[in-house]
């Protein structure tokens, strides 16, 4: 046998190591339980890769991403291979992992039944203790067809290869190069007990599994389309340990808890009723005033930072968008036109921003006038698939809080650096606090402009989010088809992100427009343009609002910010005219005057999530006073009833939680 080096890569510290040939990368990682596969020049490799002279192998731990992408797919395996042999008329779809775990769709005479998946789950468990080993085998493509000429959907996939989308999964199938089946194998005899085309990597063992559940089933069309035959999906998550799974399912029961949709109904806030259709909503009273109260901060705010309000209407002729490039670009995302108007096509509108150029349009412009900040609540409607439509945070017709600022070339990067900072303020007033940033880049077979403007938006906007000492995170070809924008993502008190406001830099609307201004020099110019939504939309923003606050929202958004408790019904007429002094200092009290028993009426106000409770009896009559009683159960007795109002204005312009 003879020498073979190999690097050995961990981090910033580099070993060179001596080995004989056909020395594995599991060998070289002998002992270590946590590597479950190798990096060789870039590329993800099964342990049993036998390493070359001049290797730089990279060990891969579990817990990293790659590491739990691959005991998330392994998971997926050993879960088909369950199904089939439950369920051994199943065909086999595509199982690739996702975020926090993975899902295989098959085509299954009729849908699972919960019980199904226990069933499922449970021979799952018995092929993970069985320690069966996954088997990487090259094969051509003509005797992939034969070994899976009953798998329509493999088939289908080999047809595929080196054309297949990361989109649809099917890339963990086949991807590009040579072709691969995997195997799971007997540990004793060495029988193929199940195989799959798959191009890997895999865990060495069914062994290395060491916590799974499943979660749930849903019907899905074969790779995402409409004209495909629907499937049925099992969804799955897989940790590196029982305590991480544990502590994952915590979190989705948390999070269950606290789903927009679900609170929605149980506060009475809003509803999306099937007579009005999927993805549209109707917000109900007490819904609408914290819409209302977000929406009035916001405006105010505004106003203090030199915007001026425009209203657009909710329908255009098709040749807007024509001129803006959103029919060629985005048509797919907006509802079918209606032709009126002798033939003529009109739309809903998916965006302001083309609107916004025709008031900038409307009349000349000066450089005095600039920067031109002009903002508008402005409802929008998307035609999502049905398949993506999620209560308020995906929804097909939704208000933006959309800006579009126009300024010269001179003022961009101090107009980009003043809105950042203007939106993280912002932010920060809603209750959210913890950022990054995203930098979206060209998406190169996708976009509109010269590369030079593209290079100069890109790296102006980069300077501006450093200035702001978050963590940059790159996003690259996420950008629209007009300029590179900035993200702002921030974490909920759960810990997680969602996307909230961006900033769009844009050289190329205004010259689709025409758009000038006359600078100081008697020349025309064309403005930059800066496209921002603070929100993204009112109602997503809504959304992970009450899902942060769990539906308990401090009281300057609550809906209603304290509750009268009468002790008996001698005491209502009190406590309404403490609500009534209440009120005209523009506080939101109402008095539970119901027969409740008061410990019932107690239970109800903590089940509405209202910040402060007022409970009144004899003594505090005879003193000209009330007590306190908070969200978390403790009180505070004896109160003045001016004290009691000027404390409850007080928490409600600090903007504080209590």
């Amino acid at each position: 046998m003879s020498d073979v080096r190999v690097i050995i890569q961990r981090d910033s510290e580099r070993e060179e190591r001596v080995v004989t040939t056909g020395t594995t990368a599991a060998d070289l990682f002998a002992g270590e339980r946590t590597i479950v596969a190798a990096r060789v020049a870039g590329e993800l490799k099964d342990l049993a890769y036998a390493v070359a002279d001049g290797d730089e192998v990279e060990p891969v731990e579990i817990s990293s991403e790659d590491g739990l992408n691959i005991l998330r797919h392994s998971t997926a395996h050993v879960m088909a291979q369950a199904v089939q042999e439950l369920f051994p008329e199943a065909k086999l779809g595509i199982g690739p992992p996702v975020k926090d775990g993975f899902y295989y769709d098959f085509d299954v005479e009729k849908p699972f039944h919960p019980d199904d998946l226990k069933a499922i789950e449970k021979k799952m468990q018995e092929i993970q203790k069985r320690g069966q080993k996954f088997s990487r085998r090259v094969v051509t493509d003509e005797a992939a067809r034969e070994e899976l000429a009953d798998e329509p959907y493999k088939l289908e996939l080999i047809g595929l290869k080196g054309s297949a989308s990361h989109e649809d999964g099917a890339d963990v199938e086949v991807g590009a190069g040579e072709l691969t089946i995997y195997d799971n194998l007997d540990p004793k005899t060495g029988e193929t007990c199940w195989s799959d085309l798959c191009r890997g990597p895999h865990l060495p063992t069914t062994r290395f599994i060491p916590a799974f559940k499943l979660m749930r089933n849903a019907a899905a069309y074969w790779r995402g389309s409409e004209k495909n035959p629907m499937l049925q999906r099992i969804y799955g998550t897989a940790w590196p340990t029982k305590d991480e799974l544990k502590a994952h399912l915590e979190f989705l029961a948390e999070a269950e808890k606290r789903d927009h949709r679900r609170l929605g109904s149980e506060l009475d806030l809003f509803s999306i009723p099937d007579e009005i259709g999927s993805g549209l909503a109707v917000f109900h009273p007490r819904g609408g005033i914290i819409r209302r109260v977000m929406e009035d901060y916001s405006r105010r705010k505004h106003e203090e930072n030199g915007y001026e309000f425009v209203y657009t209407p909710h329908a255009t002729k098709g040749a807007l968008f024509e001129k803006s490039g959103h029919l060629d670009w985005y048509a797919d995302g907006m509802y079918p036109p209606m032709q009126l108007d002798a033939g003529t096509d009109y739309y809903l509108k998916p965006m302001n921003c083309p609107m916004h150029n025709l008031i900038f349009d409307a009349r000349g412009r000066s450089y005095r006038e600039l920067p031109l900040r002009l903002f508008e609540f402005g409802t929008v409607y998307r035609y999502e698939k049905s398949g993506v439509v999620h209560g308020l945070t995906r929804a097909r017709g939704f208000t933006q809080d959309d800006a579009h600022i126009y300024c010269t070339r001179e003022q961009m990067a101090e107009e980009l650096d003043t809105t950042l900072t203007f939106v993280l303020d912002l932010l920060r007033d809603y209750g959210l606090t913890d950022f990054y940033l995203e930098l979206s880049t060209k998406d190169e077979t996708k976009f509109v402009g010269s590369d030079e403007n593209w290079t100069e938006a890109t790296e102006t906007l980069r300077k501006v989010a450093e200035k702001q000492g978050l963590e940059l995170v790159m996003d690259p070809g996420g950008a629209a088809f007009y300029g590179p924008k900035i993200s702002v993502q921030a974490k909920d008190a759960i810990g997680r992100t969602w996307q909230m406001s961006t900033i769009q830099l844009d050289f190329n609307l205004p010259q689709r427009f025409d758009l000038e201004y006359t600078a100081a020099d008697g020349t025309k110019q064309q403005p930059v343009m800066i496209h921002r939504a603070l929100f993204g939309s009112i109602e997503r923003f809504f959304a992970v609002l009450l899902e942060h606050y769990a539906g308990a929202f401090p009281a300057w958004l609550a809906p209603v910010q304290a509750v009268g408790i009468p002790i008996g019904d001698g005491h209502v007429e009190y406590l309404q005219e403490f609500a009534a002094e209440a009120k005209k200092k523009g506080l939101r009290v109402e008095v539970d005057a119901s027969s409740d028993r008061m410990q019932k009426k107690i239970r109800n106000a903590q089940k509405s999530k209202v910040p402060f409770m007022i409970i009144v009896g004899d003594e505090d009559m005879a003193a000209g006073t009330v007590s306190f009683r908070y969200r978390d159960g403790s009180q505070e007795n004896g109160i003045p009833r001016a004290e009691a109002i000027a404390k409850l204005v007080d928490v409600v312009e600090r903007r504080v939680q209590v």
